[in-house]
């Protein structure tokens, strides 16, 4: 279903829940022993996200692509939301059970649980991890578990699944004769990667996300590519929200998807680097100017109107 932004006020509306479920998700993630039912609150705030993803996925993928390549702030509570949204887009394009669909973006919001404050803090960090810090980051996965029991979660399914999810697994062809626990903690590790390679750190820049793409796919730490290469299939080497050159050296944000990997583009700035005002819609399908290469967000400084982007792109359907 798509969502149509009538009006300024629907983007400012649609950006507002995103924020005010990052926020929550942040506040339950960095204080968790002050939640009560603790595990109702992260299935609450499951069904928020499927609701907002319902409305329109490219939309949803925009906003969080844009999220997660601008600021490292917030940056713990950013990426699991992140995560999330990808996880269970991949569930949904391989047909997992309903139980271990839960299982896995359960898993992937509370996944870094253990380390909420330090990898916020690592993200603005322009220093390398100290001993301590490298040693609290390195035993996260075991006291992230150990952390959920302590808060009532029984399921193993998601226990496992935190528990392992930096584990590298060796697996077959098919990812469906995996057993559970191994097959999610694959999905959750080469979406843990892929989105924390497109993410700004105060001591790097974000890559662009065909760049990590590619890297889930071919990279040498990649024991298996099957799920990197669902993962670009569904969301594209150009998913909504990332900025791509063009032949003509203008740049488009990409807003739509489309099979063949050639997205529906607003042109934002002209072949002099000058912001468009307003942008101009543009389907790579139809040619010229053709898509050369990804840019990483840190590219483009200019402060774009993304209510009119995003309407642009509700009129290319």
């Amino acid at each position: 279903m798509s969502f149509i932004l009538k009006s300024e006020d629907d983007y400012e509306d649609l950006l507002g829940l995103w924020s005010d479920l990052e926020a929550g998700l942040a506040m339950v993630l960095s204080h968790p022993n002050g939640v009560q039912e603790f595990a109702a609150r992260i299935q609450q705030y499951d069904r928020w996200m499927q609701n907002l993803i319902q409305h329109d996925t490219d939309v949803a993928l925009y906003l969080l692509f844009q999220l997660a390549a601008h600021s490292p702030v917030g940056y713990s509570a950013s990426h699991a939301l992140v995560c999330g949204v990808l996880c269970h887009l991949l569930a949904r394009e391989v047909q997992l059970p309903t139980t271990e669909r839960d299982s896995l973006v359960h898993a992937t919001l509370t996944m870094n649980i253990a380390m909420t404050g330090l990898q916020d803090q690592l993200a603005n960090q322009r220093s390398r991890p100290t001993p301590e810090q490298d040693l609290a980051v390195r035993s996260h996965e075991g006291r992230g578990a150990d952390l959920l029991r302590a808060l009532g979660i029984t399921n193993a399914l998601w226990l496992d699944t935190v528990q392992q999810h930096h584990q590298e697994i060796s697996l077959p062809a098919d990812l469906m004769r995996v057993p559970p626990p191994q097959r999610l903690a694959h999905m959750l590790n080469v979406v843990d990667r892929y989105a924390a390679m497109i993410s700004p750190r105060q001591s790097r820049a974000g890559r662009s996300a065909t760049e990590s793409a590619k890297n889930i796919v071919t990279g040498k730490d990649t024991p298996n590519s099957q799920v990197g290469q669902l993962l670009v299939r569904m969301v594209g080497l150009y998913p909504p929200g990332t900025f791509v050159q063009l032949d003509d050296a203008t740049v488009g944000v990409v807003m739509r998807r489309r099979q063949d990997q050639r997205p529906d583009l607003a042109i934002v700035l002209n072949d002099k680097g000058q912001l468009m005002r307003p942008p101009s819609l543009h389907s790579s399908f139809n040619g010229k100017p053709a898509i050369t290469a990804a840019l990483p967000a840190s590219r483009v400084q200019e402060h774009l109107n993304h209510y009119l982007i995003l309407q642009l792109g509700a009129h290319a359907v």
